[in-house]
């Protein structure tokens, strides 16, 4: 989950290589560091544990090459130090390397190395690599074949940037974990995410796992690892710069809670006509899904929260449909045949967990699809399908735009499943509320009262969060939102099971947020009533405020939708309910302990 940027270019880049590293802190942030070619014999490194805003105290302009690499670490093996801060260097300094991923066999490969006289200075996997190029270039290899047989030695998954002695060339591949190249026109980036360089160029080229590239200041070239010769794509990247920066927010979480009904225009434009009740997913043939048998749903985190939602979308239309965790598919051995669609619901198309279920249902002969919010990612590249959510680049670590948006998407591939395989098409209204959604999202967002609610209740013991149906999905990401921003402990339940167990946990200082807005809301606010007898106070989210005078002490509104797109509504409050009751906790919303954005390890 670490983040890699290289920058090759004819003039001083060093502010550039941390202007992309502060772009990229989403993806770890304990540690940062840079090595660059100077004229010296051996590239010179700056590296520490902590922010990037230290990691350029620390270099306070004393650092100057037009060729380097960079990193910001989020640690998996060793704790946040100086020592396993990367780049990662060998014996005589003249190698460096940044590595995002994990090595597998990195622990006999350092027995050998330490056995043939090599010096290890830090407790990551990542230094074995400069140690074995290290070992081909004393045995009379060239930089670039030292380069491919070192990695030859490895296995796992890993995105790999090199510089080698004084050349001003940087060498890097991919196996598993993201690279992309920038194309500048007189520079070249190279990163793990698009938003590092988005300010410098649109124009990118995603590599491949397999491949290596070598760039230097006159051009690049990508070869396949037996070193046979590619012509790339180079595409443009549709994402305007500024939405990759925080504007005038406190925070990017903030911002990116208040681009949803940019965001959700962006997901529905030409895909839907409220007044013909047209559906239009230009990325699938007429007729794409009429042999579809059923549905089975892979995500992680919010992700697998939407895809929760996504099952209750097509059930509601007569489609059998599954959601799996990720990371829990191969052993869950579900039925695949070769007429079962396994939908990866993925931000950023790169998460280890739900590629590898994605791979899994490949070869088992299921047809895959990609939902996902990057265009060159490895999910869209390598499944069947993709269907892209449009909700541009998302900088916070947790999760707010991207889950609407999925919501949303997954609303228009369920009516187009159930379409292809002959069964009744959804009422016009659907796709009226469909269209009014923006403008109700952004009026909620014009007259919330989350933050007074979040006062109101800041410092109880625990937050319980439930719901049905659709709701109980939102209860869940409402729950994961506030635990992963606020470090208070949360918790989501189905409204139903609260008597089976969880009410034994409520009491005065436990907080109930019920949502009601589905088609059982009748049950879950006799819930609420239920916890509230018991001393619980009670927040509700709903359109009718006036239906819970008796059970609820606070109401967040929201605005009359249909159905199935009322938890989309009720989840905006909950996002701006758990990030006022973190700010008012200083906690560091951007960037919570312990997380990533892009979690790319499993």
């Amino acid at each position: 989950m670490c983040g890699i940027i290289a920058r090759v270019g004819s003039d001083n880049g060093v502010d550039e290589l941390l202007n992309s590293l502060s772009n990229l802190d989403y993806r770890g942030y304990d540690s940062a560091g840079l090595a660059v070619v100077n004229g010296d014999i051996r590239p010179t490194v700056v590296k520490c544990e902590g922010s990037i805003e230290d990691l350029g105290t620390r270099i306070d302009g004393r650092l100057a090459g037009s060729v380097g690499i960079g990193h910001t670490r989020w640690s998996t093996h060793g704790p946040p130090t100086d020592e396993n801060a990367h780049p990662h260097t060998c014996c005589d300094g003249r190698i460096a390397v940044v590595h995002n991923g994990i090595i597998e066999n990195h622990e006999s490969l350092r027995e050998r190395l330490v056995a043939a006289g090599h010096r290890f200075d830090s407790e990551t996997d990542t230094e074995v690599v400069p140690h074995l190029i290290e070992t081909y270039l004393k045995r009379g290899c060239d930089p670039e074949t030292a380069f491919r047989r070192a990695v030859g030695d490895l296995s796992g998954s890993y995105a790999i940037a090199a510089l080698i002695g004084d050349d001003d060339t940087v060498y890097a591949t991919r196996s598993g974990s993201p690279l992309v190249l920038g194309v500048g026109d007189d520079e070249y980036y190279l990163a793990s995410d698009v938003p590092a360089f988005l300010e410098y160029t649109d124009r990118v080229v995603y590599l491949e796992d397999g491949q290596l590239l070598t760039v230097d200041p006159e051009g690049y070239r990508l070869t396949t690892f037996d070193g046979r010769t590619l012509d790339p794509s180079v595409e443009t990247v549709n994402w305007d710069p500024e939405q990759a920066g925080k504007g005038a927010y406190d925070h990017f979480m903030l911002k990116e809670i208040y681009e949803q009904p940019h965001a959700l225009r962006q997901a529905i434009k030409g895909r839907v006509d409220p007044g013909t009740n047209e559906l239009s997913l230009e990325e699938f043939e007429e007729g794409a899904f009429a042999d579809v048998s059923d549905v089975q749903f892979v995500g992680c985190g919010t992700s697998y929260h939407a895809a929760l939602y996504g099952v209750h979308l097509c059930s509601n239309r007569g489609i059998p449909a599954a959601a799996y965790l990720a990371s829990e598919y191969a052993t869950s051995q579900p039925r695949i045949s070769e007429d079962t669609l396994v939908v990866g619901v993925t931000q950023s198309g790169e998460t280890a967990d739900t590629l590898n279920a994605l791979r899994e249902a490949d070869r088992a002969g299921a047809r895959t699809l990609a939902l996902t919010n990057v265009v060159g990612s490895t999910a869209a590249r390598e499944c069947d399908d993709a269907l892209l959510i449009r909700a541009g680049p998302e900088i916070g670590v947790a999760a707010t735009k991207t889950f609407s948006s999925q919501v949303v998407c997954l609303l228009l591939l369920a009516e187009r499943l159930a379409r292809d395989r002959g069964l009744d098409e959804s009422s016009s209204d659907l796709f009226a509320a469909l269209d009014a959604l923006p403008d109700a999202v952004q009026r909620l967002l014009d007259e919330t009262s989350a933050r007074s609610i979040a006062e109101r209740y800041s410092g109880a013991n625990s937050f319980f969060f439930i719901g049905r149906n659709t709701c109980f999905t939102v209860a869940l990401e409402g729950a994961l939102k506030f635990k992963e921003i606020t470090y208070e402990h949360a918790e989501g339940f189905a409204a139903g099971e609260l008597k089976h167990g969880p009410l034994a946990l409520v009491t005065p200082e436990t907080p109930a947020i019920g949502v009601l807005d589905g088609p059982d809301r009748e049950k879950t606010r006799h819930s609420l009533a239920e916890a509230r007898a018991r001393g619980a106070p009670v927040v509700a989210i709903t359109c009718d405020p006036e239906s819970v005078d008796d059970v609820a002490d606070h109401v967040l509104e929201v605005p009359r939708t249909h159905l199935e797109l009322a938890g989309v509504l009720a989840n905006v409050q909950l996002q701006l309910l758990s990030y006022h009751a973190a700010a008012m906790l200083s906690r560091p919303i951007d960037k919570p302990r312990n997380l990533a954005k892009s979690v790319t390890v499993e």
